[in-house]
């Protein structure tokens, strides 16, 4: 992989802290003998946005002394969500006891929501994993400032060794949220869904995946059902939960 073309890549602000790893995931889409290199760069840089920055204000790539409710509100993927924290959590949560293990993949600054945890009178202990270091930085400052028992890490999730070895610290009962990320996976790397969430199934006692039913401007339907995860999932997993709010829809599912 040509090491000066990520270099180039990642020197605008918006992707300097992404893992190389993803960048290069990227960049492979259009390493092509006819396109140029500033058509690489630039049509790269177009992909990664799409993966990493549709969803994130860029005001959130360098902020300080703002609450949660804040930071929440400011990225659209939680902002469009944070009304409905109180009645998802319960639900996906529903049975599992008081002291749980989340492991929140591809968080965004979802772990800013910590709080409705201790509304719920959970004891839960948060590890998130995030591919802008930016954010990942954010929630750290957030978690220590506020002495609460969570970390996140900067890590691609297409490392899955590292990111199945972080799991595997985690303490049992272990939650795995999956929050609008396979769309995102999968314009990576086709079909990395299903073998990512097969590969941490023997590490997870519950599976919370979500996606966008609608457009976070606009509020349009959008066409796209995505069958294949959800045939994926009802095939291979007991579901226990399927249920849509706020333009999202949630699947609780266990191992058979």
């Amino acid at each position: 992989m040509n090491k000066d073309l990520i270099k180039k890549i990642v020197d605008k602000k918006e992707f300097s802290e992404l893992p190389i790893k993803d960048v290069e995931m990227a960049l492979i889409h259009f390493d092509r003998p006819h396109l140029t290199d500033l058509e690489k760069i630039k049509s790269t840089r177009e992909l990664l946005h799409k993966v990493f920055g549709a969803f994130a204000s860029r005001k959130l790539l360098n902020v300080k002394d703002k609450n949660s409710e804040w930071i929440l509100k400011k990225h659209l993927s939680t902002r469009e969500r944070f009304e409905f924290y109180e009645k998802i959590y319960p639900r996906i949560l529903n049975g599992m006891g008081k002291k749980i293990s989340i492991i929140d993949l591809g968080s965004g600054v979802n772990g800013f929501s910590y709080g409705f945890f201790d509304k719920l009178g959970k004891d839960v202990s948060y590890v998130s994993v995030e591919a802008v270091g930016q954010l990942s930085t954010l929630m750290n400052n957030f978690f220590d400032k506020n002495k609460i028992k969570a970390e996140s890490h900067h890590l691609s999730l297409f490392d899955t060794d590292k990111v199945l070895k972080l799991v595997q610290k985690q303490k049992k009962p272990r939650v795995i949220f999956l929050f609008k990320v396979i769309d995102s996976l999968e314009m990576l790397e086709k079909d990395y869904s299903k073998n990512f969430i097969s590969a941490f199934a023997p590490f997870s006692d519950r599976f919370v995946l979500s996606f966008a039913t609608e457009s976070m401007i606009s509020r349009r339907k959008f066409k796209a059902n995505r069958k294949w995860i959800i045939d994926f999932v009802k095939d291979n997993f007991n579901v226990l939960d399927d249920f849509t709010l706020g333009g999202e829809r949630f699947f609780v599912f266990e191992k058979n």
